[in-house]
């Protein structure tokens, strides 16, 4: 062996040493390491994004609808009942929104889904009804009936407390009915709406009509806005208010039409 070779051996045993030395002190690091990364794996931090960016204009007015004990026999019954204004006048309601086949039409707070069949049947074959809801048991009982119904044109959409989860420009018509005072977060559920409908398209909310001295104790205590407000809060989120629908047989309800510009 000559020197020259020595030299490069004893070099080369001196850097694998310090490779050796160096593997040891990251494996010694790793535990740790790998135990930080588990940890944020089962407790994941907060999405922001996830969290309404504006405060609740009624906290808890959904509460009994998030309920996993929410009783939906019950409400298929209050709703769908004769004795509601709504559910008696549903037929003239449809009528006046105007609806035309081919048609994209979402059924904001979908409910039990008293107008889904109508919907499905006005808008034909080519068109499409969203009912959009944030109950998980009112969404279970949607996707039950439009299976039992055979409502071909209806499709279940999961919305959250601040946005109707529907994709930009997909809608034509959007109908609130008896589901605007249930917005927990009006404006950011305002926006997710303006986006959805197409430029043109149009918003119907139907509310009741909140008139202190005349308004049930029931309506003043659970419907937080009046119809001027109600339209206040519709044209800042950047519609145009188009009339006043009259319905012959509503007289606790109101309906108001606006445009997406």
């Amino acid at each position: 062996m000559t020197f020259s070779h020595a030299v490069t051996r004893a070099a080369l045993s001196t850097a694998q040493l310090g490779i050796l030395c160096l593997a040891l002190a990251c494996s010694s690091t790793a535990p740790a390491n790998s135990e930080r990364d588990v940890e944020r794996d089962v407790k994941p931090a907060a999405n922001p994004a996830t969290k309404p960016a504006e405060p609740s204009v009624n906290p808890g007015i959904n509460k009994t609808f998030l309920s996993p004990d929410l009783d939906v026999e019950h409400y298929v019954e209050v709703f769908e009942g004769e004795s509601r204004e709504v559910s008696a006048q549903r037929d003239a309601i449809v009528a006046a929104l105007a609806l035309s086949p081919g048609m994209t039409v979402a059924d904001i707070g979908s409910g039990t889904g008293l107008f889904l069949p109508a919907f499905d049947h006005a808008v034909g074959p080519k068109g499409r009804v969203y009912a959009v809801e944030i109950s998980p048991k009112f969404l279970e009982h949607l996707r039950e009936r439009q299976k039992k119904e055979g409502l071909a044109q209806v499709e279940v959409v999961e919305g959250r407390e601040d946005s109707v989860e529907l994709r930009a420009a997909s809608v034509d018509l959007a109908f609130v009915c008896d589901t605007y005072h249930h917005f927990e977060y009006p404006e950011s559920t305002l926006a997710s709406l303006y986006k959805s409908i197409r430029p043109g398209g149009s918003l119907v909310i139907l509310d009741f009509e909140r008139v202190p001295g005349q308004s049930s104790d029931w309506v003043l205590v659970h419907v937080r806005a009046g119809k001027q407000e109600v339209r206040k809060e519709i044209e800042s989120a950047g519609f145009a208010f188009e009339r006043e629908v009259p319905v012959e047989g509503l007289k606790e309800n109101y309906v108001l039409r606006f445009r997406r510009p």
